[in-house]
């Protein structure tokens, strides 16, 4: 079965860049696209071991007689087809949903119904929880369409890291570009990264297609974030950890949703990997 990705379609001009970043993608992956346009502001994805309810703002219902053919044009122009899902199930209280059965959904880092709160750097609580139970990797767009030329992975130094340096390599192959690894090394730091990388049998792999190791050891976290490419796009997983997990992702991936504008390619702790 070909690999798809999920997009949530907004007739407004941001949904339009999203949707430009979204025909990108799946073109530089080799993915299908499946767009859903929203009749409702709220609608249901059930995953393995959660219920998400999605609540979107009342923008995605922007002029809903323009809103198939302006996507239709965009992927057209796009030099792709998609498939147009309309939701089958109304399983609660009348509201739709929709399959998980995707390996991408591309999702604004501001799905809420706090309009007020939509920002570059807020991630909205609905977006949190599509991505803590989701398994497959959330993209989130650039808030203007932008082209990338590179991957950068973060590595964590853990066994965790492994998943997104896995995807970071896969998305490098299939795109014939360059890959960096990026790391902070905190105090103390004991180097165990090549026990993870040989754990999960990627040793070969990284030596032969990783192009430079970033290892930050001097400034802030955030400090150095200046030097991830501008037009790379990110790979980072989000894990949840401590008393209020279930609302937070890892500090690293905190400060860098705030910091940087570039695609992020986010993986939550229940990302399977499909071949």
């Amino acid at each position: 079965m070909q690999r798809r990705l999920l997009h949530i379609f907004r007739n407004t001009p941001p949904g339009r860049e999203t949707l430009l970043q979204s025909v990108y993608f799946c073109k530089k992956v080799k993915l299908e696209l499946a767009i859903y346009i929203p009749e409702f502001t709220k609608f249901l994805m059930y995953f393995e071991n959660d219920v998400v309810q999605v609540d979107l703002d009342h923008s995605y219902l922007t002029s809903p007689d323009t809103a198939l053919m302006n996507a239709c044009t965009i992927v057209e122009q796009g030099g792709l087809e998609a498939e147009f899902l309309e939701p089958k199930d109304f399983p609660a209280s009348s509201l739709p949903a929709l399959p998980t059965n995707f390996d991408y959904m591309s999702c604004p880092r501001s799905i809420s119904d706090r309009s007020s709160r939509i920002g570059f750097g807020h991630i909205g609580p609905k977006v949190r929880r599509l991505v803590n139970s989701a398994g497959f990797p959330i993209l989130m767009p650039s808030p203007a369409y932008k082209e990338w030329h590179s991957v950068a992975v973060f590595f964590e130094d853990s066994t965790n890291a492994v998943n997104p340096l896995r995807l970071g390599l896969k998305i490098s192959t299939a795109c014939k570009m360059p890959l960096d690894i990026f790391a902070q090394v905190e105090k103390d730091f004991q180097d165990t990264s090549g026990q993870a990388i040989k754990a999960g049998s990627l040793d070969e792999e990284v030596k032969n297609s990783v192009r430079e190791w970033h290892r930050f050891e001097k400034k802030t976290f955030c400090d150095n974030l200046y030097e991830v490419p501008h037009d790379a796009l990110v790979v980072l997983g989000a894990y949840r950890r401590g008393p209020i997990k279930q609302i937070c992702f890892g500090s690293q991936t905190e400060r860098i949703r705030c910091t940087i504008p570039n695609n992020l390619l986010v993986i939550g702790p229940k990302y399977l990997e499909r071949t």
